[in-house]
């Protein structure tokens, strides 16, 4: 596990990447499937974004790590992530659903926490649909004052989310210490995941031992720590592989790597893949360089779907 082999070592602090994805400029819809790209790494390790995103599924089953605990997902529920919180999400065999990335401004008003909604009313479901398909016409046909009308209905979605709120007051923190302590971790993970100092640096930080981290991550996730830090190491090797042309050297060190060669050996045992294997394969994609497609386009009966390359 990171952490306790010397592949990784706090000597070699994380260098300046030239890596400064612009700010999201409007509001995007994607299909599930198109934002979770072929191989699925995109959401499926945990990772964080500069964005708040909602993932709304409409049909099928999925699994999320979101705040610091495991769930499941199924038809017409609704997943709120906001930006820079730790969060995977993997969708089931025959799971469609849709994407909304909102710029992280605070002029969005949109929810400061995470949330995850049961849709059971007919009538939300129908106008959250709407009001995404309605982005995606928007996207499609390019008219005059698309950019504002995306924006316009972006905002909609918000009061949509805001009228899901419970209407009674919060009720007290009751979570277990476990979830308490994963929820912990996770947001350590948002910062701190390449400074080298393994699993070990992050129980020491969280005040407890290695042994009761991973419990406690088991417990909520049904990962291990080190698993969990794998996969935000990965996640962003992927990224940086395949939106960027820093040499692989840089990328190393940057995530924590005593060198190249335990980073391709990393890279090699998590993918079966090189480092400069994964960055030819990226090279055939279709996203921009903040990752958003740009081909969506609207199917039968207002449903959104990506064209003949998207999974779905």
């Amino acid at each position: 596990m990171i952490g306790t082999n010397p592949r990784i070592g706090p000597s070699h602090p994380a260098r300046p990447m030239p890596f400064d994805p612009a700010p999201l400029p409007h509001p995007h819809l994607q299909t599930l499937a198109r934002l979770a790209g072929t191989d699925g790494w995109e959401l499926a390790l945990a990772h964080d974004r500069g964005e708040h995103l909602l993932i709304w599924l409409t049909r099928g089953q999925g699994v999320a790590l979101l705040d610091g605990t495991r769930r499941g997902l199924g038809p017409h529920n609704a997943l709120f992530v906001p930006a820079r919180h730790l969060f995977a999400f993997e969708a089931g065999r025959g799971a469609l659903g849709l994407t909304v990335s909102f710029p992280a401004r605070a002029d969005m008003n949109l929810p400061a926490t995470p949330r995850h909604l049961h849709v059971r009313d007919s009538r939300e479901q129908a106008e959250l649909t709407a009001l995404c398909d309605a982005i995606g016409r928007e996207q499609l046909q390019a008219r005059p004052g698309h950019a504002q009308a995306v924006e316009a209905l972006a905002r909609l979605i918000a009061v949509w989310l805001i009228r899901q709120e419970p209407t009674a007051p919060d009720a007290p923190e009751t979570a277990a210490p476990t979830r308490r302590l994963s929820r912990a971790y996770c947001r350590r993970l948002v910062t701190s995941y390449a400074d080298g100092g393994g699993v070990a640096g992050h129980a020491a930080a969280l005040g407890v031992s290695v042994n009761h981290l991973n419990r406690a991550c088991r417990a909520e996730i049904g990962r291990t720590a080190g698993a969990l830090l794998e996969d935000r190491i990965l996640h962003a090797a992927h990224r940086l592989l395949g939106r960027t042309r820093a040499p692989v050297q840089d990328i190393a060190r940057h995530l924590g790597f005593s060198g190249p060669a335990a980073f391709s050996r990393f890279v090699r045992r998590r993918t079966g893949r090189s480092p400069t294997a994964l960055r030819r394969r990226a090279a055939g994609g279709a996203t921009d360089s903040a990752g958003f497609d740009r081909t969506v386009e609207t199917g039968p009966a207002g449903r959104l779907r990506a064209r003949s390359h998207d999974r779905e």
